[in-house]
């Protein structure tokens, strides 16, 4: 298995400065309907990458749950991996991954904690049983079987038999506030077409083309 030369050719399209819309938010707006027209499973997947206090990264994929000139807005447990890192270095990159399309879009930026009262009107709105779930998984923990994690599924499903499911002190969510916004769109001969919009501040974005 040679990986080495696996290879095609982007022949989708382009993308060119007078297509941009003038801010980021409208821009990725535009091409989240796209996916969403093109029926591609997952189109809010996207890859969420931190770095701990020594540096390290961690990567993993979550489901952007929300997004507005603030920010790009996800949810997690607050004592897993990806929270200790946003508490030891609260800046993050957001990467969504629309290969269909031979597309991507990436997010570098600050990151802030949502209000519990954000945290809470979420929590309300996801099925019973994600609501359970967030209380009987201690994300990132060790645990020494699957059953251990099924006993406490089922543990909670009894404790809040009849009642509503409140959301844990522990389970929160986070925006990513940008500072820098990329759109790639692949083209031929590896000449792919680049612009990311830098923040100015105050509202305004500076677009730059760049170098594949």
């Amino acid at each position: 298995m040679d990986i080495g030369q696996w290879r095609r050719e982007y022949l989708q399209g382009g993308l060119q400065r007078g297509d941009l819309a003038d801010d980021p938010i409208s821009q990725f707006r535009a091409w989240l309907e796209e996916v969403v027209k093109a029926d591609i499973s997952d189109p809010s997947a996207m890859c969420l990458s931190t770095a701990d206090a020594s540096g390290q990264p961690s990567q993993r994929i979550v489901l952007l749950k929300g997004f507005d000139a603030r920010g790009f807005v996800f949810y997690t447990n607050l004592k897993s991996q990806k929270a200790w890192d946003i508490t030891a270095n609260p800046k993050a990159s957001l990467l969504f991954p629309w290969h269909f399309l031979e597309r991507q879009v990436i997010v570098r930026g600050d990151v802030l904690s949502l209000t519990d009262a954000e945290a809470d009107d979420y929590f309300r709105s996801r099925p019973r049983d994600s609501q359970i779930a967030a209380w009987a998984s201690h994300q990132s923990d060790a645990i020494v079987s699957r059953q251990v994690l099924e006993d406490s599924f089922e543990a909670f499903h009894e404790k809040f038999a009849g009642q509503d499911v409140p959301r844990p002190a522990f389970w929160g969510g986070y925006r990513v506030v940008p500072h820098a916004v990329e759109f790639w769109q692949g083209r031929a001969s590896r000449l792919h077409d680049r612009f990311v919009y830098r923040s100015m501040g105050d509202g305004e974005w500076q677009i730059e083309r760049l170098s594949p």
